[in-house]
């Protein structure tokens, strides 16, 4: 899965940037055009022409044509379920260690946004098999899957179901579990992961949070969970006017990451002394 190159083609995403920074995602189409307030742009000017082009609308505006990064892409495409947020897939991609040749599982395909990302990650060599419950939110996330890539990688598939302990993986490399209640399919990440495998679940809440770690935990075959959040803020920069955006992506969500332990192996107990009321049995 290469990255695209040379002259823009129809049917390719392009994404369109005016003088305010405003950006529009558009798919090449020839004879199409882009309209908007400054005009309209042709989709033949763009066609043939090179990566990082400017453009002129017909009221004169230029806009500057790139291939969209895929953080763009996935911030950008149409959607069904809520995106995971470019500032989680690349935690996902980077604290859950998808290498090149991994074989992994998506429970919760949603739009295809982390879709795109673990397949990147995984190249040709690997695998990615998600799951999705909704047929509506995996059509969404075919489309986007091969508007991105161009068609649908043959290192992907898109299992129309709800994940289980029926899914008959095993051995896996990695287990992602994007999903309202991942706590309820412990046992079938366990299952389908290969010692010294890891499984990350991505979460929106505080509850959910609890109720994942908890899971993990007592389950038995994983070593000790991690949980964390990121925050991302801009900086404005324009020579010494030097500060930091009004505006910053704030809490999205939650990740959470174990490994999973051979089997028989029972991981040690946990050395710190947790803090008094944590648990109801303190009560």
């Amino acid at each position: 899965m290469e990255a695209r190159r040379g002259p823009l083609m129809p049917g390719e995403p392009v994404r369109l940037t005016d003088p305010k920074g405003r950006s529009h995602l558009i798919t090449l189409q020839a004879g199409a055009s882009f309209h908007s307030h400054h005009g309209t742009v042709s989709h033949d000017d763009l066609i043939g022409g090179p990566d990082g082009n400017v453009v002129r609308s017909s009221g004169g505006t230029p806009y500057v044509a790139f291939r969209p990064l895929l953080a763009e892409f996935t911030v950008a495409a149409k959607r069904g379920a809520a995106v995971v947020y470019p500032k989680d897939a690349a935690q996902v991609v980077a604290f859950a260690d998808v290498f090149p040749g991994a074989r992994v599982l998506e429970a919760g395909a949603g739009s295809g946004a982390l879709t795109c990302w673990l397949l990147r990650a995984v190249g040709e060599r690997g695998s990615v098999t998600s799951f999705e419950r909704r047929p509506d939110f995996a059509e969404i996330a075919r489309r986007n899957v091969a508007r991105f890539f161009g068609c649908v990688p043959r290192a992907w598939r898109l299992v129309v179901a709800e994940f289980g302990t029926d899914h008959g993986l095993g051995g896996l490399d990695r287990v992602i579990l994007d999903m309202l209640a991942p706590w309820e399919v412990t046992d079938a990440a366990a299952a389908a992961l290969a010692p010294g495998g890891l499984a990350c679940c991505y979460v929106a809440t505080t509850t959910q949070l609890s109720r994942t770690v908890e899971a993990l935990r007592g389950h038995g075959g994983f070593d000790e969970p991690a949980a964390w959040e990121t925050l991302t803020r801009g900086w404005h920069a324009d020579g010494l006017a030097v500060r930091p955006e009004h505006r910053m992506v704030g809490h999205t969500g939650f990740l959470v990451t174990a490994r999973r332990l051979a089997p028989g192996v029972v991981a040690p107990p946990r050395r710190r002394r947790p803090a008094k009321g944590a648990h109801e049995e303190d009560h």
